[in-house]
């Protein structure tokens, strides 16, 4: 098990995305402090997913806490809740995010704060106290941003997701330099369509799902554990020297988008 005694925190874990990566980090042996905002049921959910993952391996365990990440006393009172309940925290993953569709015209100022709080500010914040917690233990860490190909390619009437999308691209490659003296690592991994409930129109939309799909070369949508799959590597030693880079998980659509 790549990640035996460790202990990790997945934010927005109660589904989709950041679900299937609470599991897949069980699976390495990893014990998950499991965040939710307004779902406690999916949270419970996955925590019973995460103790069936570990199998075997008794030294895991699951831990749910309820907190807004898009606000900083909860974010922090977060990490508190998780380092208190088991003793450390090794690994953050920063998952939870959220967007809004909207002319760039017709964008209301709490719309805009509430994307740029989740996806920007809370994990500001929420990898300072993981820093502070790590700093104090004299010890290294590793976090992993669950970012989006829109941090790279533009996406029409979501002005400000990709806004807060690339600023935490450059957070990120600047935090790789400020925290690598403290043996803390910190890569995004950028998902590009991935079936998840989020994207529940789109799967019931044949016409829709077929053009994105030509614009994807790999032919299918993404899974939740292929980005699960990275997470774990960036999570584990054997990214020991990878920090500051974005991991594209998007069947190649990226390189090869083009707007319908």
């Amino acid at each position: 098990m790549k990640l035996a005694g460790k202990v990790a925190l997945v934010t927005g874990s109660s589904q989709g995305i950041g679900q299937a990566i609470a599991i897949r980090l069980a699976e390495e042996g990893a014990s998950v402090v499991i965040n939710y905002r307004s779902h406690p049921e999916g949270a419970e959910d996955t925590l019973l997913k995460v103790r069936s993952a570990g199998g075997q391996c008794h030294a895991v365990d699951g831990f749910t806490v309820q907190a807004d990440t898009g606000m900083v006393a909860d974010v922090q009172r977060m990490i508190d809740e998780s380092v208190d309940h088991f003793g450390t925290l090794d690994i953050l993953v920063n998952n939870a995010g959220i967007e809004k569709n909207a002319d760039f015209w017709q964008v209301t100022e709490s719309d805009y704060d509430a994307v740029m709080n989740v996806n920007l500010k809370g994990v500001f914040f929420a990898t300072q106290a993981f820093v502070k917690h790590r700093m104090a233990i004299q010890q290294p860490g590793k976090v992993i941003n669950i970012s989006s190909v829109h941090e790279e390619l533009p996406f029409p009437h979501f002005a400000a997701y990709c806004a807060s999308k690339g600023g935490l691209k450059m957070l990120t490659r600047n935090l790789s330099i400020e925290l690598a003296p403290l043996g803390i690592t910190i890569n995004n991994v950028a998902p590009g369509a991935i079936e998840t409930p989020i994207n529940t129109k789109l799967l019931n939309d044949p016409e829709k799902l077929g053009a994105l799909l030509k614009n994807i070369p790999l032919g299918r949508l993404g899974k939740p554990a292929d980005v699960a799959s990275i997470v774990v590597f960036l999570a584990s030693s054997e990214s020991d020297y990878v920090t500051g880079t974005t991991f594209f998980v998007d069947g190649g659509l990226l390189w090869n988008y083009q707007e319908q």
